[in-house]
């Protein structure tokens, strides 16, 4: 049977920033179970929450190395090729 956590015991399993206070706040935002009043969070639950707030380093040392982009090629359409202007207004309309 999977286990279910309290918002307590749930801040006692998540990193130590996470207190039982900002998971009361940001319930509607966290993944979690909720039988009528009582609000349960399960392993998976937490495991989730741990990795909605994940970041990775963008810059600096441990930065993952960008990829680069292929060139466009000469052949290749732009993407809005397909989009025409709209007609212009009847001297009727620009009246208004």
């Amino acid at each position: 049977m999977t286990r279910r956590f309290t918002y307590a015991e749930a801040a006692e399993e998540l990193p130590e920033n996470v207190t039982e206070t900002w998971l009361r706040r940001h319930i509607k935002r966290l993944p979690h179970t909720k039988l009528g009043r009582a609000v349960y969070f399960t392993d998976d639950d937490l495991r989730r929450i741990d990795q909605l707030f994940h970041h990775e380093p963008t810059t600096g040392p441990l930065a993952a190395a960008p990829t680069p982009a292929p060139a466009p090629s000469a052949h290749t359409p732009h993407p809005l090729h397909h989009l025409k202007p709209l007609p212009g207004r009847s001297p009727a309309l620009s009246r208004l």
